[in-house]
């Protein structure tokens, strides 16, 4: 394998976990788990939706290796696998509040 197609291969792993979080109830269901460890049931009951709907998000979020489950009985409990995308949340955030202090200024 060539060094660019190692370096593609790279970046579209990288695009492939960033799609993971992109959907406003899989964020919901990460941050929530930055909390500590969560039944699906209290994540359904979070983003209000449908258990199966609830399920593919958490797959999608498995997948990518954002999330791990263990089973207890019939009860299914997601954790962070690995924390560190919380620091992803904090630079979102720092973005977000930089538009909103160009875009009042440009008010002005």
């Amino acid at each position: 394998m060539t060094e660019e197609n190692c370096t593609t291969k790279k970046y579209e792993a990288k695009a492939q976990i960033l799609k993971a979080l992109a959907h406003p109830s899989r964020l919901m269901m990460v941050d929530e788990l930055s909390k500590g460890e969560r039944c699906v049931c209290e994540l359904r009951e979070l983003v209000d939706a449908d258990l199966s709907t609830v399920s593919k998000h958490l797959s999608v979020l498995k997948n990518a290796g954002i999330v791990e489950d263990d089973k207890r009985g019939l009860q299914v409990y997601y954790r962070l696998k690995v924390p560190c995308v919380l620091n992803f949340f904090s630079c979102v955030e720092a973005v977000l509040e930089n538009e909103v202090r160009e875009n009042s200024m440009a008010l002005k």
